[in-house]
């Protein structure tokens, strides 16, 4: 049996992500949701299923500095065989999180 871990952003983290790591974007970041909720648990679990329904908004400082960072600093493979994702809400969202990662060092 797997070893899986099950991230809800909107009530683990925050229902409104946003910047990067800028103190100015406020304590909801991308950095601090990476280093805070990812990594913590990305080499204790065999996969991270992150669900991404229920937010107000995704933006792509966000998703650049979560998915993108974790991918610089782990490989974009093995993040991506590591996480899947939820969404529900807004299904394309997914693909669009699966590019950053991918581009995370271009």
């Amino acid at each position: 049996m797997s070893n899986i871990k099950t991230i809800k952003i909107s009530t683990e983290f925050a229902n409104t992500p946003k910047g990067r790591n800028h103190p100015a974007d406020g304590p909801n970041t991308g950095q601090r949701f990476r280093e805070e909720l990812i990594e913590p648990f990305f080499n204790e679990y065999d996969k991270l299923i992150i669900d991404l329904d229920d937010l107000y908004g995704c933006p792509s400082s966000f998703r650049e500095e979560a998915f993108g960072g974790l991918a610089r600093k782990y490989g974009s493979k093995k993040v991506l065989d590591k996480l899947d994702f939820i969404c529900t809400d807004e299904p394309p969202l997914i693909e669009v999180i699966i590019k950053d990662i991918l581009h995370a060092n271009d």
